[in-house]
């Protein structure tokens, strides 16, 4: 799934020795929390879209409640942009906003001015590269063999001749980057996707991608190794760099589409959820125009940090 490019005026609004043990108690105690929340939040979510069925169904219509007509107007409009929790979401959009104002984008820009375009493609492909048993697993999971087959053959090329990834000598052999994801995989299998949901630092998702993106990382070799050898750390470096990585190489897209937004929310719900669309049918989709990938949850293979782009970095 390769860059494309975005028309933005046709969107729709569709990771001593009793010392030590103790400290490697703690450490694993810890995982153990982060992954039990992890999982509760995605039962929530399930709930969530569960009830939401419920409570836009019993919503007066203006003939059973006239003054009521406003209420059953707005509520169809959620229901026509699959968000009935509009009103919950726009608050964690305005909290992750502003992580990403004082935080996040400051941190990107220093990395970008600071970091030459070839260390910065390095460090991209280092990261791309660790993601790929994940990407394997989810297109056998699909039965892509075909792809599968250039997945693992993009991993041995670019972990041995790439040097553990550094390289990406795979894709001038002809074996494209593509993602893959059990979000997507789910989709696949024919699950839809529930209400669109905004979640904290993870930003766009839904409770298909919310589950999708819990199975990811429990299957990751990354995440089990880290829990594995007591090094729980890395996980949350690597999803830091990813972070990074991502907001360092869409600086200027993602801000043109901010300030260009009549409704900066709106503009990110509908993109979001045509990328997923796009991405589950391989690329192939209808719209078929380009689509950036918005959500913190989906950060996958994107442009070079060198090329001159109209459009933002996208996966492939």
């Amino acid at each position: 799934m390769g860059r494309m490019n975005v028309d933005k005026s046709t969107f729709d609004d569709d990771s001593i020795p009793t010392t030590a043990s103790n400290t490697s108690g703690a450490r694993s105690m810890t995982a153990r929390m982060g992954l039990n929340l992890g999982l509760k939040l995605c039962a929530l979510v399930v709930a969530g879209s569960l009830m939401a069925g419920c409570v836009t169904t019993s919503a007066s219509t203006p003939e059973e409640n006239p003054p009521a007509q406003i209420e059953v107007a707005e509520v169809e409009e959620m229901e026509a942009t699959n968000d009935p929790l509009e009103p919950v979401n726009r608050v964690f959009f305005e909290f992750n906003r502003g992580l990403d104002t004082l935080l996040l984008r400051p941190v990107s820009s220093l990395y970008k001015a600071l970091m030459p375009p070839p260390i910065q493609k390095i460090v991209h492909n280092f990261l791309n590269n660790l993601k790929t048993p994940v990407i394997l697993l989810n297109d056998l999971l699909q039965g892509e063999m075909a792809r599968a087959g250039d997945t693992a053959t993009r991993f041995v090329i670019n972990t041995t001749v790439g040097i553990l990834g550094f390289g990406d000598p795979a894709t001038d052999m002809g074996y494209k980057a593509h993602s893959e994801d059990f979000g997507q995989t789910l989709g696949a299998w024919g699950m839809g996707e529930g209400m669109y949901l905004v979640l904290p630092i993870f930003g766009p998702s839904n409770p298909r991608d919310a589950v999708g993106k819990v199975v990811d990382v429990l299957t990751d070799p990354v995440w089990q190794y880290a829990q594995n050898t007591d090094k729980e750390y890395i996980p949350n470096q690597r999803f830091a760099a990813e972070l990074i990585d991502f907001r360092a190489r869409n600086m200027e897209e993602i801000d043109d589409l901010e300030k260009t937004s009549l409704d900066y929310y709106a503009a990110v719900r509908s993109l979001y959820r045509q990328v997923r669309n796009d991405e589950i049918n391989n690329g192939t989709s209808p719209i078929n125009n380009g689509l950036p990938a918005m959500s913190l949850m989906d950060m996958d293979d994107m442009s070079d940090p060198d090329e001159q782009n109209e459009t933002l970095a996208t996966k492939n």
